[in-house]
């Protein structure tokens, strides 16, 4: 059985901000932009990678979402406690530079780990975390 990913979801609270950031800062690429029950989701990924996709949606994007439910969940992502994504890169620094030059909020600067990455990480214009990684040579 071959199995992939395929698409993964971040919640986001602006689109408009969102594509800024993901498009423009990031470089991702759009492959879709679908509005559907007064919500919207934007599809972004990476050109090295056609068959994956990043879904940006509203926070609790299901149309049966109760009031309290929404809210609930638009608390949580302003607090930056709904789950982001992990990408990788070959230059974590030059990346970091960049992102940083953007205006994004840091929350930690490029640092070897122990496990053999060099990774930092920032918050989306959400409040999502996103981390980028970088493999090391070994030893």
């Amino acid at each position: 059985m071959d199995l992939k990913l395929s698409q993964c979801f971040i919640s986001v609270d602006d689109h408009d901000k969102a594509l800024a950031f993901y498009r423009d800062v990031l470089g991702l690429e759009v492959r879709g932009d679908v509005g559907f029950e007064g919500m919207r989701w934007v599809t972004v990924g990476s050109p090295l990678q056609p068959d994956v996709e990043i879904v940006l949606e509203p926070p609790a994007a299901d149309p049966d979402a109760s009031p309290a439910d929404r809210l609930a969940m638009a608390q949580l992502l302003a607090k930056g406690m709904l789950r982001g994504v992990i990408f990788s890169t070959t230059d974590c620094d030059e990346l970091f530079e960049r992102v940083r030059a953007s205006g994004a909020d840091v929350v930690q600067e490029p640092e070897d780990q122990p496990y053999g990455l060099r990774d930092c990480a920032f918050r989306d214009p959400a409040g999502n975390l996103l981390r980028f990684t970088q493999k090391r040579p070994a030893g």
